[in-house]
């Protein structure tokens, strides 16, 4: 079986909708100012979802996307695991790629799904630390 190359391009609705909400995220943020440094940046089998910067800010950012409450909020389903992954990850990133001076911190944003398709963001800035 071939795996799909792009989340776009999987056959199931979930990851369509996420990479759908990623993609929203993503140029909400560079018409916010942000330059994106990375997408889905994987380190084993963990990932950050976007890695923003705006001048020496670098802002580690999990993506939820929702078209429903009935299973919590979006910010809900950052839970004290997923957290402690994602700050593996950004540690790593860090790491790599991190410049002298920087300053970091870790948001969500939310996307919700009308019932027409049109998604809606809300980025929570500094979300929870570590």
């Amino acid at each position: 079986m071939r795996r799909p190359t792009s989340p776009a391009d999987s056959t199931d609705y979930r990851q369509r909708r996420g990479f759908r909400g990623e993609q929203q995220v993503r140029r909400w943020l560079e018409a916010q100012g942000w330059c994106i440094e990375a997408h889905r940046y994987r380190v084993g089998r963990e990932e950050i979802d976007l890695v923003a910067r705006r001048r020496e800010l670098v802002a580690f950012i999990e993506v939820k996307t929702r078209r429903s409450l009935a299973h919590g909020s979006p910010m809900e389903a950052v839970h004290w695991k997923k957290r402690r992954a994602i700050g593996r990850v950004a540690a790593v990133w860090a790491l790599r790629f991190g410049r002298w001076g920087d300053t970091y911190r870790f948001d969500v944003a939310e996307v919700f799904e009308a019932p027409d398709g049109r998604l809606a963001v809300n980025h929570v800035a500094d979300a929870w630390r570590l």
